[in-house]
């Protein structure tokens, strides 16, 4: 039996999607990105001359600044950094600009992947491929829902936030499967979990959560291809 949603939706349907590039004057690129009424801005700063402290200065250095909606900077925003820097130097190419630094600032794990990656496009930053995030929750009885509300998630005893590559079609030439001879249909990039679920309830969420990646990646190519008249808007 299926769990029923408050919004009603299916266990699998997700939120209206929505984003658009080259919304914020001042950063160097910037995107938002909305899944009903959750909505994330993310602004790209660089690259800038020279690289943080502790960092490689034969390669580009990738900045990540979480700003909460309200108070100060806690653990949990330091570790969503962490996270998040890990996954956007996974697929940014930081040997073509060595001794910079590139800044993202954004907010809300998920959809700042989502965000980032469509802001460093519109930034101009080279990157091996996109990405994409999904979150699944678990409920009590062992359904799995995705793109949950932040009311849903209160009542779930787990969720996994996952990212995965973009689709095979867009980001490889045509009749390619492969990147630097791996494959990539089946890779994930980034796994986070919360709460308690078994290996096999884990394994359901990166089944679902996949076939769903599928869907954002096509949404993320199609909005991208829209809005690239505003790389000349910029460069005039």
């Amino acid at each position: 039996m299926e769990t029923d949603r408050d919004d009603g939706r299916s266990p699998s349907q997700l939120r209206p999607l929505s984003c658009a590039r080259n919304v914020l004057c001042r950063a160097h690129g910037s995107a938002s990105w909305s899944q009903g009424d959750t909505k994330v801005l993310a602004a790209v700063y660089g690259p800038k001359a020279g690289t943080k402290k502790n960092e490689n200065p034969e390669k580009a250095c990738i900045e990540v600044i979480w700003k909460p909606k309200t108070g100060q900077i806690g653990k949990l925003e330091k570790e969503f950094e962490m996270i998040l820097k890990r996954t956007l130097q996974s697929i940014c190419i930081l040997t073509l600009n060595p001794n910079t630094t590139t800044s993202i600032i954004v907010q809300l794990l998920v959809c700042a992947v989502n965000a980032a990656c469509a802001a460093l496009v519109d930034a101009g930053i080279p990157m091996k491929h996109l990405a994409v995030a999904i979150c699944c929750c678990l409920a009590e009885d062992g359904y799995v829902i995705l793109d949950p509300t932040k009311l849903e998630e209160q009542k779930m005893r787990g969720f996994a936030c996952l990212v995965f590559p973009n689709s095979v079609a867009s980001v490889l030439p045509e009749g390619s499967s492969h990147v630097e001879g791996e494959p990539m249909e089946h890779g994930i990039i980034t796994s986070v979990t919360h709460g308690v679920m078994s290996v096999e309830e884990y394994l359901k969420c990166l089944e679902r959560g996949r076939a769903a990646s599928a869907k954002l990646s096509d949404f993320l190519r199609r909005s991208l291809q829209s809005q690239l008249p505003s790389d000349s808007s910029k460069a005039a």
